[in-house]
Parts: C-alpha cells; structure tokens; sequence
C-alpha cells in the first residue's frame, strides 16, 4: 500500500533529520535532568502500539525517584502506594493537573514536549509514527473500557495504527480531553489518515507546541 510505504519512509527521514539537528538539545536535557536529581535520564514505561504489541516509549525522565524499601524507585511505583493521589490519577484520565512528582525542570521538559523528544528513536525503529494516535499505557486501557464500554469497537481501530508523536488529539487540548473522546479522536484519525492529513497534523502541532495548551 503506497501510503504505508510513503509514511515509513517520511517517519525514518524525519526522525533520522530530527535527532541530528536536535542532538545538541538533546545531549543538554539529558545532562539537565541527570543533574537535577538522581535516577536515569530516560524513563521507559511500556504502551500499547499497533496490534496490541506493548513497547517501550522512551522519554526524559521527568519525575522524582523515591527511596521505598531502601532502593530509588520511579514515581509511578510512589503513586501506587499513595491510595488517594491514584484515585485521582485514575478519575482524571490518567493524569494530574498539580503532579506532585514533578521535578521542577520536569514541569518545563513537560509544557514544551521536550521530554517527549526521545521517541524519535521510537520512530526510527518503527515502533511509532510521526503522526498517529496516543501511545496509550495498557492497564489505561484496560480499566478506561470498563468505565467508557461504548468506546471497545473504537479501540480495535485505533490498534490497527502505530502510535504518533503527534495526532489529532495532541493538537487539540491534548490533557483537556477526556479518555472517551480521546479514543473516538483517534479512531477518526485511523479512519481518514492520509498524506496529506498527517502533513496537516504536523503543521498544526507547531502553534500546539508554541502554546502548551493540555500538556500536563
């Protein structure tokens, strides 16, 4: 199908020409985030890509490490432990609007999309698209079914694209949008994606980004 073939091919130049020319950004948030606080520079939580398949999707670290049980641990297992933070993480989409976790340079890596630079290597390994729908994480899935069941035959649309670095929803209020409308967002993205469609994404991520409208 020539649109794949034509996608693959733009993803692999623009994600090899976005690492080159956004290398010396990169290396300065990397040594930025390593110098804030102690952990890893990359944080790798699994998502849900084309089919089902779960990967890993690279990202600046943006949260604190917690010390539970001696060890540095990721935020997220903080979170987990905190019944009444993950309550309403859950009740917002999986999301929250004042994170506690947050790092300070996190809070900036986060409203410009800084952090979510790395998934160019994503990119390049043909794990996700330049365009495409939200990586979504797999117990989201799973748990925002069972509260939104009306959106289960969209999810088996939007599964059959690879996730973007950026979409429909992404320039449309990004964490403004709540779960339901999330997936019927990107189940339309599935449904009309074409050439020229994606370029009009990519266009309109600029003032997106510009803005920081959603991102949280």
């Amino acid at each position: 199908m020539f649109y794949d073939f034509a996608k693959r091919t733009i993803d692999i130049i623009g994600a090899t020409l976005g690492l080159f020319s956004l290398f010396p950004l990169l290396v300065a948030s990397a040594i930025a985030v390593k110098l804030e606080s102690p952990g890893p520079v990359i944080y790798a939580p699994k998502r849900v890509g084309k089919g089902g398949k779960t990967f890993h999707m690279y990202k600046f670290r943006t949260m604190k490490m917690y010390k539970i049980g001696g060890k540095l641990t990721h935020a997220d297992e903080y979170l987990k432990r905190s019944p009444k933070l993950y309550r309403e993480y859950k009740k917002n989409s999986y999301k929250l609007s004042e994170d506690p976790r947050l790092t300070r340079l996190g809070v900036f890596l986060r409203k410009s999309s800084i952090d979510e630079l790395p998934q160019l290597v994503n990119i390049f390994k043909g794990e996700m698209s330049l365009v495409g729908p939200r990586a979504y994480l797999p117990d989201e899935l799973v748990e925002q079914q069972e509260v939104y069941p009306q959106t289960k035959p969209l999810m088996e649309t939007l599964l059959h694209a690879k996730p973007g670095l950026t979409g429909y929803w992404q320039v449309s209020g990004r964490s403004e949008i709540n779960f339901d409308r999330r997936i019927e967002m990107d189940a339309e993205y599935v449904k009309r994606r074409s050439l020229s469609y994606d370029i009009e994404l990519i266009l309109r991520t600029i003032p997106a980004l510009l803005t920081g409208r959603g991102a949280v």
